[in-house]
């Protein structure tokens, strides 16, 4: 049988927390809107989905839709941004309990419709095939 060190391991543990902790918490610290969760002022608000306690924003900035869920306050209600293109079937989609935000989510549909949607808690909504180009 194999010992280890009591203290190796404990901090081998607690560094995977930390890392575990900031992969989760750092999407949804990083923006201070959707817009900025998207990249910036190249991005512009096309269309949005009430979901009672958050929106769904979708966006285009001339070439690539991104999709992002905002939360109306900060909690750890699951939260989910996705993204589908109609002409592959390809879907981009980013989930979790994230504190402000899910996404976002790009995808270049050229010459394509997309679907786009997300949930928050029991929420969901699914958009129709729509912004076709």
């Amino acid at each position: 049988m194999r010992k280890f060190n009591k203290g190796a391991v404990l901090a081998l543990a607690g560094a995977a927390a930390v890392a575990g902790s900031v992969a989760v918490s750092t999407p949804a610290m990083a923006a201070s809107s959707p817009i900025a969760a998207c990249g910036g002022g190249s991005y512009h608000v096309i269309d949005t989905h009430d979901l009672g306690a958050a929106t769904i924003y979708l966006m285009y900035n001339g070439s690539t839709n991104c999709v992002v869920t905002w939360k109306d306050s900060s909690n750890s209600t699951s939260v989910e941004a996705w993204l589908r293109r109609q002409s592959d079937g390809k879907i981009v989609y980013d989930v979790g309990n994230y504190s402000t935000y899910a996404g976002p989510v790009r995808l270049s549909a050229a010459g394509s419709c997309i679907g786009w949607g997300g949930h928050y808690g029991s929420t969901q909504w699914i958009s129709d095939w729509s912004h076709c180009g």
